[in-house]
């Protein structure tokens, strides 16, 4: 594999350790939809982030060989976009996915994308990549017509050849000395019609599939360079404790301990194997003393609690006016615990520190980020660290891989010229990683005589969705050093994506409507982004109060939510959805039984979604049991069917999982789900009896996030259908037996 002219030298393979760092500045963390459209003096813009990237290299790189290697500062996290970009790349350029390399996420290599986030990759990325490959094959189709002395339009291209009618040919690679790839891509560059495709929307296997199966080094988690040292941290019992006195000896003079490491309360121990580095791990949590641990509040309280904090208020919908008189008026309240990201292995990270460079290898979402955050903490010029994404088993949202390449970074900057590997611990994972925050939300609203709601005001509490890294505060060792480092302040995430507020704006049409986002900067808890955000909490309220909104009007749910969509794409899924599951109004279901349905278009801007399940309710055990399950998605252009077939079915089982088991347990002191029973999560023996995926493929609309498009509708419509199977609706997530129990009156 040869690395791209304008490049320095990068990875073979995830276990060379080459150092290679790039003069690419940072840019903006997170982008917004795709800049299309029209810019200033009616020029035409860029589209995706093209519009931040304009060079073609920046994007796709040929080589003398015909091969092809495509840079996306977006990363794989198991959601396939991989796969999705190399379909984009391959269709326009023509070449087979055989002759593409895919680099991803390298600060030394790839532009800065900010984080894999909000499913913003395949209108982003995957569209810059998209353009930029169309706008090369078509100068190379301009330099093989003056080669071949032929007219443009009748040159022929297939698998990296062009050929001219009188049969003359030339390769891309061919080509190459005459190519100017660090031009900018024009904006009048054209993509293939949809009728044109051989691979867009085509079945195509996932890339990154067969190495896993067959146990290929794929996770950071499997990385094992020559040379290198295992390391683990010793994390305090809870928040705000600090390490007042220890005695290292006894672990410095274990078997294959190399160094014990101490920087105020971070604590850390290299040794030679894993085993080794546990055992001294735990010697030294038994020989540690800690002091002013940080009093939580009861959890029971918590949401009290929080409503009763300071709140900054934003009104983010005020149409019409309010208090308008109706046939009936209802309102309600629902609540969200804190949730964990729950990943099945725990985070890893690798770093190596030789002379002046720092390497670090992370499935972290952000690298450019991270890369920011790791200059801070280490005191070292951004240019001297390069960070390289790398797969890790489970992520999606900031979990604990940042704070595992901070442990790493400061671990290998204490021993030099080994690569240290640090995996944390299942307790330590559970007990510090950044929680999704508990929500409080209240919902109100009147229907008339016809049975459409002219009323309706909506508000939510949520702390901040974001705590990810940037600042070195956000990095938990950065928070534990001797001088310590303040994390960034709390923020929301301004409309139209939003954090707490995302998606609590509806997408039904109502004339008289308000909805306020009551931020709070206080944080008992960790947190930052779990998948979706605020999201999945507002869509349950809000689709909940729909189904109640629909029994107060005597109406059919599915007629009541169609009642109120005007989008047509909105109303195309709910149809099909409920048209597909074969829903019937006032189906007559065995007893503890229940249908239920949702939709949401995720952060009203990417794709739409609509669930539509049945389940059964055991009222002895409180045990629920989801049985069928059809979805509908709309995600815009389909590159890969099955891909977004794979991330719904994800979405659903994932939400399945919060929605039915999932809430973080805390003591006055500390955090105490730190294991899979005190955090119990979705098993295979309770996941749904089928689940049908329903692609509608539009492909002359641009792309549409899909990754977070599920979530919020799975877990209302569970609720709704737990309504119907009981009697009782219950508001307050989770839906675990105990509260089921409890509602229901057993």
């Amino acid at each position: 594999m040869n690395a791209p002219h304008s490049r320095r030298a990068f990875l073979a393979g995830t276990g060379a350790l080459v150092i290679a760092f790039s003069s690419r500045k940072a840019f903006a963390q997170e982008g917004g939809p795709p800049n299309q459209g029209m810019g200033p003096a009616g020029v035409k813009k860029l589209p995706g982030d093209l519009s931040k990237f304009p060079k073609t290299d920046s994007w796709i790189k040929l080589e003398a060989n015909g091969r092809v290697t495509v840079f996306a500062g977006k990363a794989e996290l198991g959601t396939g976009v991989k796969t999705a970009f190399t379909q984009c790349a391959s269709e326009e350029i023509d070449l087979p996915a055989s002759s593409i390399t895919m680099i991803t996420a390298d600060t030394a290599l790839t532009n800065n994308e900010g984080y894999t986030a909000g499913s913003h990759s395949m209108q982003d990325c995957g569209t810059a990549i998209r353009y930029a490959a169309a706008d090369l094959r078509a100068t190379l189709i301009e330099l093989a017509a003056t080669r071949l002395s032929a007219n443009a339009a009748e040159l022929k291209v297939a698998n990296g050849v062009i050929t001219a009618p009188d049969g003359h040919k030339v390769t891309y690679g061919e080509l190459v000395d005459g190519l100017d790839q660090a031009r900018d891509v024009r904006p009048e560059t054209k993509i293939k019609p949809n009728n044109a495709f051989t691979v867009i929307g085509k079945p195509f296997d996932r890339v990154d599939i067969p190495g896993k199966l067959t146990g290929t080094e794929m996770y950071v988690q499997d990385m094992r360079p020559e040379g290198m040292l295992h390391a683990r941290v010793v994390r305090p019992p809870g928040y705000g404790a600090k390490l007042s006195n220890i005695d290292t000896a006894k672990a410095e003079k274990l078997p294959g301990v190399i160094k014990v490491v101490r920087d105020g309360s971070f604590l850390a121990v290299v040794a030679q194997r894993e085993d080794q580095a546990i055992l001294a791990m735990h010697v030294l949590e038994d020989s540690a003393h800690w002091d002013d641990q940080t009093k939580l509040p009861k959890q029971s309280d918590i949401h009290n609690v929080m409503m009763a904090f300071p709140h900054d208020d934003t009104t983010i919908l005020d149409k019409g006016i309010l208090g308008q008189p109706g046939a009936k008026s209802l309102k309600a309240s629902y609540s969200r615990q804190y949730q964990s990201h729950a990943s099945i292995g725990p985070s890893c990270a690798l770093a190596l520190m030789e002379g002046d460079k720092l390497t670090v290898w992370s499935h972290a979402q952000g690298m450019f980020p991270l890369q920011n955050g790791l200059s801070k903490l280490l005191a070292m010029p951004p240019e001297n660290i390069r960070c390289i994404h790398t797969e890790g088993s489970g992520c999606y949202g900031h979990n604990g891989a940042d704070d595992a390449a901070a442990d790493a970074a400061l671990i290998a900057r204490a021993v030099p010229g080994k690569p240290i590997r640090v995996q944390l611990m299942r307790e330590q994972e559970n007990g510090w990683e950044p929680f999704g925050p508990a929500m409080s939300t209240n919902v109100s609203a009147t229907v008339d005589a016809a049975g459409k709601i002219v009323d309706w005001q909506y508000d939510v509490w949520s702390t901040t969705h974001n705590n990810r890294p940037g600042g070195a505060g956000n990095l938990l060792a950065g928070q534990h050093l001797a001088t310590p480092f303040t994390p960034d302040p709390p923020k929301p995430i301004p409309q139209p994506e939003g954090g707490g507020d995302r998606n609590a704006v509806p997408l039904y049409v109502f004339p008289n409507a308000r909805v306020i986002s009551r931020f709070i900067p206080t944080m008992p808890l960790r947190v930052s982004a779990l998948r979706g955000l605020g999201a999945y909490m507002n869509v349950f309220s809000i689709e909940s109060f729909m189904d109640e909104m629909a029994d107060a009007a005597n109406t059919d749910p599915v007629e009541f939510r169609l009642k109120h969509l005007e989008d047509p794409r909105a109303r195309a899924i709910v149809e099909k959805a409920a048209k597909e599951f074969g829903w019937q109004p006032n189906a007559k279901l065995p007893r503890g039984h229940g249908q239920g349905f949702a939709f949401a278009r995720y952060k009203n801007l990417g794709a739409y979604c609509a669930v539509a399940m049945d389940l059964s309710v055991d009222r002895q055990t409180g045990i629920i049991k989801i049985g069928k399950v059809v979805a509908s998605v709309d995600s815009g252009e389909a590159v890969n069917h099955d891909g977004i077939r794979n991330q719904i079915e994800g979405g659903i089982v994932q939400s399945a999982s919060w929605t039915l088991l999932e809430e973080v347990t805390f003591s006055g002191t500390e955090i105490t789900s730190r294991d899979w029973s005190s955090y119990p999560i979705l098993r295979f023996t309770d996941i749904p009896d089928s689940v049908d995926v329903h692609v509608i493929d539009r492909p002359d609309e641009r792309f549409l996030g899909t990754g977070e498009a599920a979530q919020g509708p799975t877990g209302a419509a569970i609720a709704n259908a737990v309504r119907r199977a009981t009697g009782v609706r219950i508001r307050n997530l989770p839906l675990n037996p105990a509260n089921v129990k409890a509602a229901i009156g057993v």
